[in-house]
């Protein structure tokens, strides 16, 4: 195998493992400087992604630990997007962010 068919696009990943919407939702989170891999803060979506690697970033409200375990070929149902990963701290009150009240 070679090292392009071992790692895949970092905003695919997340698209295909259904925590964004869409791929253009996927790189403004790669851009936005919120998302690490390890412990590297990510700026560009073409970042690649191998098995193994740890994502931290925040969606739905709470910061998402995930290990990639899988790379995935296709966007397809939520059952076969959560093999893609491994959840290491599932969603709950000690992983929300905090709220901003508006001014």
């Amino acid at each position: 195998m070679t090292a392009e068919a071992e790692a895949i696009r970092l905003d695919k990943w997340l698209w295909q493992a259904r925590f964004v919407k869409t791929r253009s939702l996927a790189a403004q989170l790669c851009t936005s400087g919120r998302l690490r891999v390890g412990r590297e803060i990510v700026s560009k979506p073409h970042r690649l992604v191998r098995i193994g690697d740890i994502l931290t970033f925040p969606a739905g409200g709470q910061v998402r630990t995930v290990r990639v375990v899988a790379l995935g070929s296709r966007r397809g149902p939520a059952e076969e997007a959560r093999r893609l990963y491994e959840d290491l701290a599932p969603p709950s009150p000690a992983t929300a962010l905090p709220r901003t009240r508006a001014v």
